[in-house]
């Protein structure tokens, strides 16, 4: 099913209906009893949105009662509710010169800001920036956050979180330019974990081959960080001070040896943590559910490359974005 356009919900009533259904490849699989707490392995995984291009971004927005996320190639943001009714929510989303090229252009992760705005990763763009409308009349105007270091611009901000004293952390992999690390317009020759601060200035925390999803612990004493290189695939774990500076840098989980076996598709990539401090990373496979230390305690196995996991505000419901579908599953 090809995507359906249609005008934001605060603006007309009638949806785009596509009753969520189960998909019928994707399970849950128990590795610790401990993770009985959150998962049901009897769980219908249900399919929400599809007929999309590649879906990133899941941003569960509770005012509107609706998940934000974006199709990257599509260069657009879509909102679907929890019934399945699908609509266009913003176009371009991140990539905005009239000038057209290739590659994965599109914004990919959202956020709210302290504020409340929406803030997006846009690859196309190359930038962090926020749109500068009401979340309910959304346009295509936005306000730049951070765009270059050093005088160079960045490759294409790919995901990012805030600590609760509004600074922002966001990672910057090559994955928006057309043509990735030998893109010719690459001016930075790493790819980065950024902070930008309130008042502006950009910092370099660390330097990773593929940098991608990010996460603090509930207390913001940890920060995760997903690395989706097929070579070293693998989740990192830092440890955050009192100033939100980055100290220890430990290896959270390495999952290389899972890459390309049959049933693991994908790599490490989005991830979010539950307020109980356990985490749901997406990776080969589906989702991983880890605790705080470290081991696994379950798999969601979507049948898909899965790109990104969000949850409702109550924590009853986990959204997955998976190729080209939109998936969620009811929490305990």
């Amino acid at each position: 099913m090809k995507p359906i356009h249609c005008l934001p919900i605060f603006i007309i009533a009638l949806a785009c209906t596509s009753k969520p259904s189960t998909k019928t490849d994707a399970y849950i699989e128990i590795l610790d009893d401990r993770a009985l707490e959150w998962l049901d392995p009897d769980t219908e995984i249900r399919i929400l949105a599809e007929g999309h291009q590649w879906t990133e971004g899941p941003l569960w927005w509770e005012q509107g009662q609706v998940l934000l996320y974006t199709d990257i190639p599509d260069n657009a943001i879509y909102q679907v509710n929890m019934q399945g009714d699908k609509y266009l929510y913003l176009k371009p989303s991140g990539y905005t010169d009239p000038e057209p090229r290739g590659g994965e252009v599109g914004a990919n992760g959202l956020l709210f800001s302290p504020e409340g705005r929406l803030v997006l990763c846009q690859h196309g763009d190359r930038r962090m920036a926020y749109m500068d409308s009401p979340l309910d009349q959304a346009k295509d105007e936005f306000v730049t956050l951070a765009d270059s270091y050093e005088g160079k611009r960045l490759n294409s901000p790919n995901d990012a979180v805030y600590d609760l004293m509004g600074r922002l952390y966001f990672t910057d992999p090559p994955y928006g330019l057309e043509k990735n690390m030998d893109d010719p317009n690459k001016e930075l020759d790493f790819q980065g974990l950024f902070r930008l601060r309130t008042g502006g200035e950009l910092e370099l925390l660390d330097r990773l081959t593929r940098p991608n999803g990010l996460a603090f612990s509930p207390d913001q004493s940890r920060l995760y960080v997903a690395n989706s290189d097929p070579d070293l695939a693998v989740w990192y774990v830092y440890e955050v001070d009192m100033k939100g500076n980055l100290t220890d840098r430990n290896l959270f989980y390495d999952a290389t040896t899972y890459v390309g076996r049959d049933g693991y598709k994908g790599l490490p990539d989005g991830l979010k943590v539950h307020t109980s401090g356990i985490v749901f990373a997406t990776g080969p496979g589906g989702v991983w559910v880890f605790s705080p230390e470290g081991e696994v305690l379950a798999r969601i196995y979507t049948g898909e490359a899965t790109s990104n996991c969000a949850f409702s505000t109550d924590e009853k419901t986990l959204f997955m974005t998976a190729d080209s579908y939109v998936l969620k599953i009811e929490l305990k």
